[in-house]
């Protein structure tokens, strides 16, 4: 093969029409018709395997074939030569007015959706809650203000639009108050979305616009929500220790329903009028084993996961107030009450019931004092006596 075979523009022509080349493996020469018949699909690697002169022939090809993608691609490869003849090729192809494509610019990355505040309000003795869940809308703020129940789903819902700045202030104002706590957008939405499946398995109606609250947040209603977690070995001491929790003002307003109440009351009084000749002592254990019956009556196995999860929701709200002993406490009588650990029974749901007689017995004893009028100068009050207290400072019957 003479010398100038082996430049580009020869050794082109030599692969088009066939000719043999001997001076290079068949393997390559074959690989190099290939690609100088298709020069458009061909690759820089592709390129940068054949011998530095077929791979030049190929470049020759680019030049004549007006293409600069395999030049462009070839001008940085880490062969040399072949960078080297790579960035001739454009040159050549810019001389006849051929640019290579201008490489497309990065796009910014799209903005993050504003994170948006959500608060959840603290549950009532009777399970309402409220939900004040916000979206992006128009420029401003839709605020969708929630109120359901743990027992019948979204019971009133209402949409309004607020600016940033009054939404900021509505949201500060009840955090400051401890009406509630702070969470995600996307937990928001999940708490409306398990309340609204309540509804459907209550049938309780949909408020108005609440499929369209649904849609708008992404969520549909979930049928079973998440089980609480399994009982862990120290939940045990903290079953003990559930009156506790009655001594914060958020629980301490928890009372069982006005039935319950009422049952029970009629229970102490029957034994206050018993003809039974009973001691202080005798009478007052009667009292309290009916406030253990009463409370093992109404917790039922849903009751239990009713008030259970009422209990995790609330251990969150102490975490985030900083309380991270009844935050511990709330969440072990939760899972027990959750997965229906009956011994020792929960302190938690006896002090809920024994709450019912020690108000009773206050407000005896004002009317009492009220009726007899102040104590005469002089007097000393009368100090009580065989008085008990549960762990959490309650005084019992």
């Amino acid at each position: 093969m003479s010398p100038a075979s082996t430049e580009p523009r020869p050794l082109l022509d030599a692969l088009r029409a066939g000719t043999p080349l001997p001076a290079f493996p068949e393997a390559d020469v074959e690989q190099a018709r290939r690609l100088v018949n298709d020069v458009g699909s061909a690759s820089a690697a592709s390129v940068e395997a054949l011998p530095e002169a077929l791979a030049g022939a190929v470049l020759e090809a680019a030049v004549l074939a007006g293409q600069s993608a395999l030049p462009e691609a070839l001008s940085a490869s880490p062969v040399k030569p072949l960078a080297k003849a790579a960035k001739k090729a454009l040159y050549r192809l810019r001389s006849r007015g051929v640019t290579p494509p201008e490489a497309p610019k990065a796009q910014p990355p799209a903005p993050a959706p504003e994170a948006l505040p959500t608060l959840v309000t603290l549950v009532s003795s009777t399970g309402q809650y409220g939900v004040l869940l916000t979206r992006v809308v128009r420029g401003g703020v839709e605020l969708l203000q929630v109120i359901a129940s743990d027992e019948q789903g979204v019971l009133e819902l209402t949409r309004t639009e607020q600016s940033r700045g009054d939404l900021r202030r509505i949201l500060k104002h009840g955090l400051q108050n401890g009406f509630g706590m702070e969470v995600s957008r996307e937990e928001g939405a999940r708490l409306l979305a398990e309340a609204a499946a309540l509804n459907l398995r209550t049938r309780t109606p949909f408020p108005p616009e609440l499929e369209a609250a649904l849609r708008h947040h992404g969520v549909q209603p979930v049928h079973e929500p998440e089980p609480l977690p399994a009982p862990e070995p120290d939940d045990v001491r903290r079953a003990l220790e559930g009156d506790q929790l009655h001594a914060t003002p958020e629980i301490a307003e928890w009372m069982p329903p006005d039935a319950e109440v009422r049952g029970l009351m009629e229970q102490v009084q029957a034994l206050a009028s018993s003809p039974l000749a009973l001691s202080g002592a005798q009478r007052q254990e009667q009292v309290q084993q009916r406030v253990r019956d009463a409370a093992r009556a109404w917790f039922t196995p849903e009751v239990r996961q009713r008030y259970a999860r009422r209990l995790w929701r609330m251990a969150a709200f102490f975490d985030a107030t900083q309380r991270a002993l009844q935050a511990d406490i709330a969440r072990g009588e939760a899972r027990r009450l959750f997965h229906g650990l009956d011994e020792p029974f929960s302190r938690f749901a006896e002090t809920l019931f024994a709450k019912v007689v020690v108000l009773a017995a206050a407000g005896a004893q004002a009317q009492a004092q009220a009726a007899r009028g102040a104590t005469a100068p002089g007097e000393a009050p009368t100090a009580p006596t065989n008085e008990r207290r549960s762990p959490g400072g309650l005084i019992l019957p």
